[in-house]
């Protein structure tokens, strides 16, 4: 018995030492990463930087203030990815929220999920939390504009497969929850070439 336990364990070592070895490094987080040629982090980070930028330097954030005390409040809508991939769309506007609360210039409320916990908190302070500690129900702040988009994109492949073109268009938007008009409009365009060479045996 202790002969075939000793066998299974060498087994075991021989069969995982055979397997392909693998080196993992650290990196800066804003290092360019291209593998795979599809959507990554550094397109994530380009668009968000650049979006930022745009939307804090045009006219609707200036024509609000001229009418108003406190700077504009504004909600993350939905932003919908139309691609044939995976992006999560909640990096570029956890990104967007940063950016505008702590530049102090516009303020930012929860979204409709992140609401549904506060108001169930606020809830049942209202039953359990002590009287001077529990938050008044009705006191939400009201949001002046919500950021909306999409990120679409264009596939262009070689008949033989071998290189590719991939177009990426990021839209967002912002639009007075009042009138529904709409304030502001960023576009971001992402194109890559992807050249795939075969390996010499």
């Amino acid at each position: 018995m202790k002969y075939l336990a000793l066998s299974l364990f060498i087994c075991t070592l021989v069969i995982s030492g055979c397997g392909p070895s693998q080196q993992v490094s650290r990196v800066a987080a804003d290092t360019q990463t291209d593998l795979s040629g599809r959507w990554n982090d550094t397109d994530a980070r380009l668009v968000a930087e650049e979006m930022i930028s745009d939307a804090v330097s045009m006219p609707w954030l200036s024509n609000f203030n001229q009418n108003h005390s406190e700077p504009p409040v504004t909600i993350v809508g939905n932003v919908r990815n139309e691609t044939m991939e995976h992006i999560d769309t909640d990096v570029i506007t956890k990104e967007m929220e940063r950016a505008f609360v702590n530049s102090g210039r516009v303020q930012v409320v929860a979204s409709q999920e992140e609401r549904e916990q506060i108001r169930q908190e606020r809830q049942e302070q209202q039953s359990f939390a002590s009287y001077e500690s529990t938050k008044a129900l009705a006191q939400e702040l009201g949001a002046d504009f919500m950021l909306i988009g999409n990120i679409s994109s264009i596939v262009d492949e070689s008949l033989s497969g071998k290189d590719a073109a991939i177009f990426y268009s990021v839209n967002l938007e912002l639009i007075d929850v009042e009138t529904n008009r709409k304030v502001w409009i960023g576009n971001k365009k992402i194109k890559k070439l992807i050249e795939r060479r075969k390996l010499r045996g």
